[in-house]
């Protein structure tokens, strides 16, 4: 029986778990609160993995969960190796994720509706050291630039903290040396302004850049900026600012690998990564895995 006849004959609403923190959440708790469909339970995103595994274990089929790309990644690991479908409500600020997989992101009415009734198929998580990836990891200069603009959205606007962060990276963006392995045995030693991981392979061409690649390789996309004078190594800086994380893959400015793993030797012991625009401190070596069909997660019909 398909996803979608299995919840026509459940009894009672939907759960939905939902970070109220999350960008755009707002308005969709406001949408939930009134259809008695969904059960509504906000959650902050600690407890979120908790509350996924809970309902894992009572047996529950599907489970919305509307966040950003952060809270998605804590809950599809949670729900990874178990029968939970996960149906994704988007709920932050990009939604990178939900752009990749096709679901509305724009149109609530619509996410909801598939959520309800789409069927669930397999999808492909990464990991570092036990941290669960959705799209992209990275280490260098990107995570000196996020982890510098968080510091300033306190008080300033996310696009002109942004603008301040580009700045403030601009001046001191450096190298760093590490030591790659890729799963097929393969060793190499570079120094680089930014190593870049992103989950299946990534389009490095045109309005797309970045994108996952239709019908691409099943991997793990591993990317490495080439090292630069410092003048090109400012203009990648800059253009990461004005068009995203995704601005700084240009196929002339970097060395691509695709690998099912990959251990990325740091020069110190706790490296701080980016992972799916969140930073999170961890030790190195960093140990990246691309597990195929880890979870199963409510998507449009393939067209």
């Amino acid at each position: 029986m398909s996803s979608a006849g299995r919840l026509a004959t459940r009894t009672g609403p939907v759960p939905v778990l939902v970070n109220p923190g999350s960008g755009s959440a707002a308005r969709a708790i406001d949408v939930l609160r009134s259809d008695s469909r969904f059960q509504l339970r906000q959650l902050d995103p600690l407890h979120i993995a908790d509350a996924v595994r809970a309902e894992a274990v009572t047996g529950t089929s599907r489970l919305i969960v509307c966040g950003g790309d952060g809270t998605l990644g804590v809950a599809l690991a949670a729900a990874a190796g178990t029968p939970l479908e996960i149906a994704i409500l988007p709920g932050g600020t990009l939604n990178h994720f939900a752009r990749d997989i096709g679901l509305p992101h724009n149109d609530l009415p619509a996410a909801l509706e598939l959520a309800l009734s789409g069927d669930a198929r397999p999808v492909d998580l990464g990991y570092v050291n036990g941290h669960a990836i959705l799209n992209t990891s990275s280490v260098g200069v990107y995570v000196d630039f996020v982890r510098h603009r968080e510091r300033l959205e306190s008080w300033l606007s996310y696009r002109l903290a942004s603008v301040a962060a580009a700045f403030h990276v601009w001046r001191r963006a450096l190298p760093v040396s590490i030591d790659l392995v890729t799963a097929d045995g393969k060793r190499r030693e570079v120094s680089t302004p930014l190593l870049f991981v992103g989950i299946q392979e990534r389009v490095l061409e045109g309005w797309t850049l970045g994108e996952r690649r239709q019908g691409g390789a099943r991997a793990l996309h591993i990317l490495v900026v080439k090292e630069h004078t410092p003048l090109r190594l400012h203009g990648l800086v800059l253009r990461a600012v004005i068009h995203g994380m995704r601005g700084m893959l240009s196929p002339r400015d970097v060395s691509i690998t695709l690998s099912n793993g990959v251990v990325v030797n740091m020069p110190s012991a706790q490296v701080k990564i980016a992972i799916d625009g969140e930073l999170l401190t961890v030790s190195s070596p960093l140990h990246y895995e691309f597990i195929r069909g880890a979870v199963k997660v409510v998507c449009p019909r393939a067209s």
